[in-house]
């Protein structure tokens, strides 16, 4: 099972049926892939804070008692300069430890490091301090913690959607990587999440810097913070994905091994993969128009992670390092 806000739903990492899928479906994917008896349940729903993750998003799990959760929560209290960090923390502990004591494995994920991001950089501190306490908690708990700050990769805008505050396609592959590999089932190798792309980032002109600024705030800076003054979430009125844990097979999309999906085509051709100029899948799931071919002939994509034994990317036009968030 997964819980927790917009990152666990899988905003906006799409499908090519056109739903979200983000790390949480992708690490059930790769773990449902040789048994049939696998069961799954996404009960995120984007906005939901603490109150609703420890709440009814809590009280399935501790129903249901699965095997695993995954728990990315805290977010959207953290970005609110008026909540108490130790209490929120003491609030998620007693979730962590009623899940524990009721025999289920909790994977708890950190926040990010934000401190390479305009605008949202003036949180860093706020989710540092955070993201300690879910160290501690994970000590003292036994939990698992996949820790996002430590993760370079998520430091890449390349791993980013435009909006700057949610993971794309393969920020969400590089986090499922890195929680599969925290639990025992690695997805491949290390490279797949350290090192996911054959090119660095580099650092558009300084002018076209502030005109993507002044776009990003324009079209998703003054929405955001519109929606909070009126005490309105993206997330009013919806319902979690996979409300039910119910059986689940990965879909014909999902990789099998690096580079491999389960019937055998390679992701790129089936059209699973970020890979726009803003590192976004297209809305309907086809391949972005931008792809160069790589040295074994394989189609690649600029912002496009890497798939171990593919040759580099020829001609890939690096990102801006300094252009991405979170939320």
């Amino acid at each position: 099972m997964a819980i927790g806000d917009s990152l666990t739903e899988g905003l906006e990492d799409v499908a090519p049926d056109g739903g979200y899928r983000g790390f949480a479906d992708r690490l059930a994917e790769h773990l449902s892939a040789d048994e049939p008896r696998f069961r799954y349940a996404n009960l995120a729903v984007r906005g939901r804070r603490m109150r609703h993750i420890t709440g009814e998003q809590l009280d399935r799990v501790l129903e249901e008692r699965p095997d695993l959760v995954t728990v990315h929560a805290g977010g959207n209290d953290v970005l609110r300069p008026g909540t108490d960090l130790d209490a929120l923390a003491a609030q998620l502990e007693e979730a962590v430890l009623s899940m524990r004591r009721a025999g289920v494995r909790v994977v708890l994920l950190s926040g990010h490091d934000t401190g390479w991001v305009p605008v949202l950089r003036i949180y860093r501190g706020r989710i540092a301090v955070f993201s300690m306490h879910l160290r501690a908690m994970a000590e003292r708990t036994g939990a698992d913690i996949v820790d996002l700050w430590s993760m370079e990769a998520l430091n890449d805008p390349r791993a980013w959607n435009e909006d700057r505050l949610h993971f794309n396609g393969d920020g969400h592959r590089i986090v499922a990587a890195r929680i599969a590999e925290v639990i025992g089932q690695p997805m491949g190798p290390r490279e797949l999440w350290a090192r996911p792309w054959d090119t660095p980032a580099v650092r558009l002109p300084r002018i076209l810097r502030r005109r993507e600024h002044m776009r990003w705030a324009r079209e998703y800076l003054v929405p955001w913070l519109g929606r909070r003054a009126m005490g309105r979430s993206s997330g009013d009125g919806r319902e979690p994905k996979r409300p039910e844990l119910e059986p689940f097979q990965p879909p014909p999309w999902a990789e099998r091994g690096p580079g491999e999906t389960v019937d055998g085509a390679r992701p790129e051709e089936a059209g699973a993969v970020g890979g726009s100029a803003n590192g976004a899948p297209s809305a309907n799931g086809a391949p972005p128009t931008n792809g160069t071919p790589s040295a074994n002939g394989a189609a690649r994509f600029h912002g496009t992670a890497r798939v171990p034994g593919t040759g580099p990317e020829e001609g890939a036009a690096p990102v801006d390092a300094s252009e991405a968030t979170e939320a």
